[in-house]
């Protein structure tokens, strides 16, 4: 199910780690309070990860309640951003290179240097 994100208006993940303890009232205040986000619009999908890369939740609004959801990987972890503590939107494609295994950030391999002559 959390494979395709077809149909979802927004995916919005929480960059950095998120203390997957929390149930459905935590992860809302979390929404609201820390991201300023509106966790009541239908159609977008929530995503966080914890300290272990292994296991992600989503949480999704319709229109009688929420729903969430849990994902624990057998094999492998997924490459969750974890340098800054925001909560981002991604695009489509993205979500689907999160869902199978790849990192969503650019990094450089090659440092920039500054000339020494100018």
């Amino acid at each position: 199910m959390l494979n395709d994100a077809t149909g979802f208006n927004h995916i919005y993940i929480a960059c950095g780690r998120t203390d997957l303890r929390k149930g459905i009232d935590g992860m809302v205040m979390l929404i609201k309070g820390e991201f300023g986000l509106n966790p009541f619009e239908k159609g977008d999908i929530f995503l966080f990860c914890g300290s272990r890369s292994r296991m992600i939740k989503a949480l999704v609004y319709e229109e009688d309640g929420f729903v969430l959801l849990t994902k624990r990987l057998l094999c492998g972890h997924f490459q969750w951003p974890r340098n800054t503590r925001e909560m981002r939107e991604i695009p489509e494609e993205s979500y689907r290179k999160l869902m199978d295994g790849f990192a969503i950030e650019y990094q450089s391999t090659i440092k920039k240097i500054r000339p020494l002559y100018v």
